[in-house]
């Protein structure tokens, strides 16, 4: 099965899958079944949980048939120690595969590993739009005077920039500054360095790397949820560094108020310092990353294919770069120009594959996620405001993305008459013009806002 590990690792990023398959995790195709083989409970649960769809779409691509997925575990495979009690916590709630990559070093943090990623990443490059203006505005700021507001705390979804922002402050403070000590890790990264620390290579030595430092930033801390020894070690990380006057900078896929698993004292830890939303890039903001992208191309792309492809490519800017990608690799091989008409063939695939069709089902489960709603508590007919609101904006969201009838609309949201449908319509209407807020949690939120998270959800499914 090497061709679906190579296509694997290609679609979850090879980062990820080094740290949860890697060598010990085995594939086995037969028949119309692949099982997959795991060395221990922890990560056959997890990749049972995280895994399950990119390890279908990948088995069906290949095989060109549906197939059927089966998680075991190996033969050989250990379970936790009865009597182990130094680290139960940790074992029991976080334990990672035993292949854990040695922690970088604060200087060799932000060097850069590929090719691709030789050229020096500062804010004066990167693309500002509506939907970062903030947020880059708040990272010139920090890199004038690191320290001066901490943490800084980035969140929106995935594709954003959010990564790419972190880096970028990182590799500016390194050279306009010229600080050394600069930290730049994934969540994955501490975790299992963290736990590479507890289970023999020594507390002592991670936590100086992670706190003897001018600049300290996590990525998607969000992937902290469920490891309370990890989170309990990053807050007293946080801490020093704050007392310190150091700078600290987080990003996660949604605002501190919604990251409800991880806990109060995270939260509180940031409220404290600037929190910063991403939205997903406008067309304006897609085109000049696009034509900043086309600089590094090996072939002249004209303008005009840039504007097709930040036109076709809404959301997840890392689409663009795969589409020039190809574009680039398709005009080598064909010994083509690249025209208008040779990217809308070329690119034909990737357009379709954009182009979602939103189900009522698909609206259903966006709003709960949002709201923290369950599908029976959205549907069961209750008149308080934090379940009748989510459900109006779910009918809302209906008319507006689905070609369903009032009665499919109404029956599929459990309600008895399509008047329901027409009133919500009309009731979210006037909350979109005068401006209202809606409740999410403990917090309040913009209508326009709400839709535009819900909105998020369905593109990122």
């Amino acid at each position: 099965m090497k061709d679906l590990r190579s296509c694997l690792a290609a679609r979850i990023g090879a980062d990820r899958f080094d740290l949860w398959f890697g060598k010990q995790v085995r594939f086995e195709l037969a028949d119309n079944q692949l099982r997959v083989w795991a060395p221990d409970q922890f990560t056959l649960d997890r990749l049972r949980k995280q895994f399950r769809s990119d390890i279908a779409i990948i088995a069906r691509e290949l095989v060109k048939r549906e197939v059927s997925l089966d998680f075991q575990l190996l033969p050989n495979a250990k379970l936790p120690s009865a009597d182990s009690t130094r680290h139960r916590e940790a074992t029991a709630v976080e334990q990672q595969p035993q292949r854990t990559s040695k922690l970088p070093s604060a200087e060799s943090a932000t060097r850069p590993k590929r090719r691709e990623a030789t050229c020096s990443r500062t804010l004066d490059t990167f693309v500002v739009g509506v939907g970062n203006r903030i947020a880059v505005t708040a990272a010139k700021s920090i890199c004038e005077r690191p320290g001066s507001v901490s943490p800084l705390f980035i969140y929106g979804p995935p594709g954003c920039g959010k990564s790419h922002l972190q880096e970028t402050i990182c590799g500016t403070v390194r050279q306009s500054l010229g600080l050394r000590r600069v930290l730049s890790l994934s969540s994955e990264q501490f975790t299992s360095n963290f736990l590479g620390a507890l289970q023999g290579s020594g507390l002592p030595s991670f936590r100086r790397k992670c706190r003897d430092v001018d600049v300290l930033a996590i990525d998607n801390v969000q992937f902290f949820a469920g490891k309370r020894a990890t989170l309990v070690e990053l807050q007293h990380t946080m801490d020093s560094l704050l007392r310190q006057g150091r700078q600290l900078i987080l990003t996660a896929d949604r605002p501190p108020n919604e990251l409800r698993q991880l806990g109060p004292e995270l939260a509180a830890r940031v409220s404290g310092g600037l929190l910063c939303g991403i939205e997903h890039a406008d067309y304006e903001t897609r085109l000049g990353i696009a034509k900043q992208m086309a600089v590094r191309s090996r072939r002249p792309i004209p303008e005009d294919v840039l504007r097709l492809v930040a036109a076709e490519l809404t959301g997840d800017a890392r689409r663009i770069a795969g589409a020039l990608h190809r574009l680039e690799a398709a005009s080598e091989a064909l010994d083509q120009s690249i025209t208008l008409d040779f990217a809308r063939s070329t690119l034909a695939d990737i357009f379709r594959a954009t182009v979602q069709v939103v189900r009522l089902s698909d609206i259903e489960r966006a709003v709960c996620d949002t709201f923290g709603l369950d599908s029976r508590t959205l549907k069961d007919g209750s008149k308080a405001k934090s379940a009748s609101h989510p459900r109006m904006l779910a009918m809302w969201l209906a008319r507006k993305y689905t070609r369903a009838a009032f009665s499919e609309i109404s029956e599929h949201f459990g309600r008895r008459s399509h008047s329901t449908v027409i009133s919500a319509e009309k009731k979210v209407n006037r909350w979109v013009s005068d401006g209202a807020t809606i409740q999410i949690g403990q917090a309040a939120c913009h209508v326009e806002d709400a839709i535009r998270r819900i909105e998020t959800q369905l593109r990122t499914g």
